[in-house]
């Protein structure tokens, strides 16, 4: 099994939600939160607002923890074909500065504000979900029902 801790950043601004999209192969891209991996040593508070800047070209303050989601991926639908586990910490992160621009030489591009209600219409990762689900309700637990799907990227 593989395992990874990933910091994901909420930016919402005026009925928006700040998403990128994600380049996964040569014809498969889909909508994401800004965020990714923590390394090792750092704490996810500051990976967050690390990711963020590298991603978005933004940087931002963390208003607060929104919670944490746990997901294993088959390896049927994991990418590299073996069991994954990924612990997603997510923050409310507004957005203080920088410029608008994607990731240089990344796997991000295009990040968008793109309008909350529109949303569902997109291919996106679950944790777009997970993201707004928590922003929206808050739960004191910090705990929210997994997103039913076969592997991070299903909708």
């Amino acid at each position: 099994m593989s395992f990874r801790i990933a910091a994901y950043a909420v930016c919402l601004e005026q009925g928006r939600v700040l998403l990128a999209r994600h380049v996964a192969g040569s014809d498969e891209t889909t909508w994401t939160l800004p965020g990714g991996r923590v390394e090792h040593a750092e704490d996810p508070f500051h990976a967050v607002t690390r990711e963020l800047s590298e991603e978005t070209g933004y940087d931002g303050v963390v208003e607060r923890l929104l919670g944490v989601d746990s997901r294993v991926i088959p390896a049927a639908v994991a990418r590299a074909g073996v069991e994954h586990q990924n612990i997603g910490i997510f923050y409310r992160v507004r957005v203080t500065s920088g410029r608008l621009r994607a990731e240089p030489d990344g796997a991000t591009v295009e990040p968008t504000w793109t309008p909350i209600g529109e949303v569902a219409s997109l291919r996106r990762s679950s944790l777009v979900d997970t993201g707004l689900t928590l922003a929206r309700t808050r739960p004191a637990t910090g705990h929210v029902t997994p997103t039913p799907v076969g592997g991070l990227i299903q909708h």
